[in-house]
């Protein structure tokens, strides 16, 4: 499930970022009217903070070496 959440963070960043600052003299993508461009990294990092969060603690959940530590009660 992370890879799988991985991999469309990665494929909606890279769709994203590649339309809005396509091939072509300063940032012609699909939209050529400067004047209507918009950047796309406000909503683009607080996602990619969120998936991030999201893969780590899957990761963490899945790795079976966790430590467990347990309180001892010997004297």
């Amino acid at each position: 499930m992370a890879f799988a959440l991985l991999a469309i963070a990665v494929w909606l960043n890279a769709a994203t970022l590649i339309e809005a600052y396509g091939s072509g003299p300063p940032y012609h993508g699909r939209t050529t009217n400067m004047d209507k461009w918009t950047n796309p990294l406000p909503w683009l990092i607080p996602l990619d903070v969120v998936v991030t969060t999201v893969v780590l603690a899957l990761a963490y959940l899945a790795c079976p070496y966790q430590v467990v530590r347990f309180k001892s009660n010997a004297w």
